[in-house]
C-alpha cells in the first residue's frame, strides 16, 4: 500500500448482508494480520449499521488469536441498542471457525455541551525538522538490523516522523515516552468523519507500544521480546482533517507480569486533541 486510497481499499468491508461484512488483509511487514486493519475494519462494520447520523465516540476491544494474513475475515455485527442519544455495536471477527477479535462501539448523537482539553507539548519539534521513516531508511539503511530494515522497506500508506530517533545499538534505557508525527500519503481531502475515524483507529495500533520497551532499552528490543497487542480502547473526542501532520503523543505508566501498558494522545499540529487510545500488550522475553 503507497497511499490513502489504498488503505481504503483495504478498510471498507465487502457486504455480505446488512449485519454482516468480509475483509481481507496486508502485511506491514509482520507475518500474522496487524492489529490496526482489524480495528479499523471492525469499525468499518459496526460504522455502516448506524442509520441515525450518530458519531463513534468510543470503542473498547480485546484480540482474541493471530489474525492469518491469507484468510478472509468475517466480521459480524451485534446491534445491541439504539437508545434516545446512543447507539451500540458489538463486532465479532472470525476467521473460519475462530474468532480472532471482539470489538464493542457507541455512537452518540451529536449534542453541545461543555469543552476542554490537555495541551499539546510545548516546544516539541516541528515535521519539517525531523526524519521520517522514509528518510531513515534511504540514510542508515545498510547500517540498520536485518530486522529493523525490513520492516521499515514495507511500503505504506502513511508517513511517521518520530521526534527523536533512537540508535539501536545505543544500548541504555530511556523515558517511558515517545512523539510521532505522521501523515497521509495521497490525496485525504473530502473524507466524511466515520471514513477519518477509521484510518485514525488504523494508525492508533502503531508506535504505541514503544514507549513500553523504551525503559528497558538496555536489554529488550524486538528481537528479544515477544509482543503483541491485548487490547485497544479508543475515545474520539473531536473532527479533524488529514491535510496535514498530526502528533501522536504516547507514555507508558507501568510495566508488569510480561504486559507492558501505554496510552496517547492524538493532536493537529495547532493543538486540537482529536482522540485518546490505551493499549496493554504482551511484552514476553524471549528464553535463550
Amino acid at each position: 500500500m503507497t497511499s490513502v486510497n489504498d488503505l481504503l481499499n483495504l478498510l471498507v468491508l465487502e457486504k455480505i448482508s446488512e449485519t454482516e461484512f468480509n475483509g481481507i488483509s496486508k502485511t506491514i511487514g509482520s507475518p500474522i494480520v496487524f492489529g490496526g486493519q482489524v480495528l479499523a475494519q471492525a469499525i468499518n462494520a459496526a460504522s455502516r449499521t448506524i442509520n441515525n447520523n450518530r458519531v463513534l465516540h468510543s470503542m473498547h476491544s480485546y484480540f482474541l488469536e493471530a489474525g492469518n494474513l491469507e484468510l478472509p475475515i468475517t466480521y459480524n455485527v451485534s446491534i445491541v441498542r439504539d437508545g434516545g442519544s446512543f447507539s451500540v455495536r458489538r463486532v465479532t471477527a472470525h476467521q473460519k471457525e475462530r474468532t480472532i477479535f471482539i470489538l464493542s462501539a457507541s455512537f452518540h448523537k451529536k449534542e453541545a455541551g461543555y469543552n476542554h482539553q490537555i495541551e499539546i507539548k510545548s516546544n516539541i519539534k516541528q515535521p519539517e525538522e525531523l526524519l521520517g521513516w522514509t528518510d531513515i531508511l534511504e540514510q542508515s539503511g545498510d547500517f540498520l538490523p536485518k530486522s529493523m530494515k525490513a520492516f521499515l522497506e514495507i511500503e505504506r500508506p502513511v508517513e511517521f516522523k518520530p521526534t527523536v530517533v533512537v540508535n539501536p545499538f545505543d544500548k541504555k534505557d530511556l523515558p517511558p515516552f515517545s512523539d510521532v508525527w505522521f501523515k497521509l500519503k495521497g490525496d485525504a481531502k473530502n473524507l466524511d468523519l466515520a471514513t477519518k475515524q477509521q484510518i485514525l483507529t488504523y494508525i492508533s495500533d502503531y508506535n504505541i507500544l514503544g514507549s513500553t520497551l523504551n525503559p528497558h532499552a538496555s536489554k529488550a528490543h524486538w528481537g528479544n521480546t515477544q509482543t503483541a497487542s491485548l487490547d485497544h480502547s479508543m475515545w474520539y473526542f473531536r473532527d479533524f482533517d488529514f491535510d496535514d501532520w498530526l502528533l501522536y503523543s504516547m507514555e507508558s505508566p507501568s510495566t508488569s507480569s510480561a504486559r507492558g501498558f501505554a496510552r496517547g494522545n492524538i493532536f493537529t499540529r495547532d493543538g486540537k486533541l482529536v482522540a485518546s487510545v490505551a493499549q496493554e500488550g504482551l511484552m514476553r522475553p524471549i528464553s535463550k
